[in-house]
């Protein structure tokens, strides 16, 4: 492989043990989104302000080992003139790049959804890379109904993750591999179980057809959960449930599995990772994070767009950080929530 020596010391600076994955790649619509909660107009600066924020929080590096970042935050600088990028390498915080270009509705399979972006991905890849990138993340999408996700459907995506990581390690750049089981609907825990375990399962033959090499990829999965309409459930059963999972779907030849928190609250979150690494003692993969909201929305809520705000935003996402750390190692108590 080309890029063999590359791809592998990217892994080696992203999975470490107790250092996650920051996501802040959220599309122009979904942080408009956030924004709106808080008061905030997403304007370019807005966005730059608050991405740099996230990107130079003192410390950061001690918990978080890469950051996804959106195709307009490689060429903003921060406030000192460095690209964020740069800032967060400095921090020894690898910095990558959201490569889907959004989920469209499957044709002719109702209910399922498809993510669009193949086409160019080489070319962009290799853009990015020249921009300082050198992971990327794709997300593929399948919600819960009487009739969805179809074999159809689940087959489809996993096409497209393969095809994706395969493309991505052509060019030396080491892809994160994201089928997220939505939480929404009124589904059951065994439900959610039943059609994760089939989604990895159809991506993981996938990517063995399309020659990805699997020690040289994460995995982005959604923890097993029962639907956001049926009930809550404690931490013990969603660890119990979610390892089950993994022992049936995933090659131990994948070095990390880095949990989406896919809508949790940031407690939540972490509550269930660090009950998922203690029932997981002597993992064959480091069990960590790619928290998007679990890991921001604190943080975003105490900025408010306000630069008088941005040490205690920037205090509130080193929390969050640490306390995921401590999950990380299984090490986590809900009353540190209160420190």
């Amino acid at each position: 492989m080309r890029y063999l020596a590359e791809l592998e010391a990217t892994i080696c600076d992203m999975v470490q043990k107790g250092r996650g994955v920051l996501a802040a790649d959220e599309s122009a619509p979904t942080i408009a989104k956030r924004f709106k909660a808080v008061n905030v107009e997403s304007t370019e600066e807005n966005r730059r302000a608050w991405r740099t924020l996230l990107a130079t929080t003192p410390e950061l590096g001690k918990y978080i080992s890469g950051i996804i970042l959106f195709e307009e935050t490689l060429e903003q600088k921060t406030d000192e003139g460095r690209t964020i990028p740069e800032s967060a390498w400095s921090k020894k915080i690898v910095p990558g790049i959201k490569v889907d270009k959004g989920k469209i509705p499957l044709a002719l399979s109702p209910g399922d959804l498809i993510t669009q972006g193949l086409d160019g991905l080489a070319e962009r890849l290799r853009a990015y890379k020249l921009q300082g990138a050198r992971f990327a993340k794709w997300r593929e999408v399948y919600a819960i109904d009487h009739h969805a996700p179809s074999r159809h459907g689940i087959e489809a995506n996993a096409e497209m993750l393969a095809r994706y990581a395969a493309v991505c390690q052509q060019e030396g750049l080491v892809p994160i591999v994201e089928p997220e089981v939505l939480m929404d609907g009124s589904h059951d825990i065994d439900r959610h179980a039943a059609v994760t375990e089939a989604v990895q399962q159809a991506v993981f033959q996938a990517l063995y057809r399309h020659h990805v090499v699997l020690e040289l990829m994460i995995l982005k999965p959604n923890m097993v959960l029962p639907g956001k309409s049926c009930r809550r459930a404690e931490a013990d059963e969603v660890a119990a449930a979610t390892l089950k999972n993994l022992r049936r779907s995933v090659p131990i030849a994948v070095p990390s599995i880095n949990f989406l928190s896919g809508g949790q609250s940031p407690e939540e979150a972490t509550a269930n990772l660090n009950a998922i690494n203690q029932q997981q003692t002597n993992s064959p993969w480091q069990l960590s994070i790619s928290f998007g909201r679990a890991l921001q929305q604190p943080a975003l809520q105490a900025w408010q767009g306000k630069e008088e705000n941005r040490v205690v935003a920037q205090k509130a996402l080193l929390k969050r950080a640490y306390l995921s750390h401590l999950a990380m190692q299984g090490a986590y108590q809900t009353e540190l929530e209160f420190d």
